[in-house]
């Protein structure tokens, strides 16, 4: 049996990073980064947007992409070049920092099935915010794994449809990114 051919160059691992862009807030310049990402074929896992100023003259942007740590380099730079960037902070190269997302999680289901999903609810901190006799409408908020793992059992006990938020996230400790 022929072995697979080797490539040309090496391949590097692929890593998952998060980077906080303070933007000014202004028409089209979520258009102008999002433009950077899909002309040069990076993907966007997760991307949020808001307003982070007391005179709504800066947003911030959280991005979550993955790849060989020179693209995400490349990516880093390519963002702190554009006019309307202040700032872009890679935070998964900082060090540590929090992230965490949010996500309604409609179940349908009666019986026993209504009960475990209100069991399962409780463990994991999620709350009602919308109820009938035969659905919930949960509301969860943690890191993405929480997230995952909460949606993954509640399509054992009757998952509908889920909208999720995407990642925030900020550095830990007292400097700014």
């Amino acid at each position: 049996m022929a072995s697979a051919p080797k490539p040309l160059f090496p391949v590097e691992p692929s890593e998952r990073h998060t980077l906080s862009i303070l933007v000014d807030n202004e028409a089209g310049v979520l258009g102008r980064i999002t433009g950077l990402f899909s002309s040069r074929g990076y993907n966007i896992e997760s991307l949020t947007v808001a307003d982070v100023s007391d005179d709504h003259a800066v947003s911030r942007i959280t991005v979550v992409t993955s790849g060989p740590p020179a693209v995400i380099d490349q990516i880093v730079a390519q963002l702190d070049r554009l006019v309307p960037v202040h700032s872009v902070t890679d935070l998964s190269d900082l060090g540590p920092h929090i992230e965490r997302e949010l996500a309604l999680v409609k179940v349908a289901g009666v019986g026993e099935k209504r009960v475990e999903a209100l069991r399962l609810a409780d463990i994991f901190r999620a709350r009602p915010v919308d109820t009938t006799t035969k659905s919930f409408v949960f509301e969860i908020s943690g890191s993405t794994t929480k997230v995952d793992q909460f949606i993954a059992l509640m399509r054992e006990v009757g998952l509908v449809e889920v909208a999720r938020g995407g990642v925030v996230a900020l550095a830990r400790g007292e400097t700014a990114a």
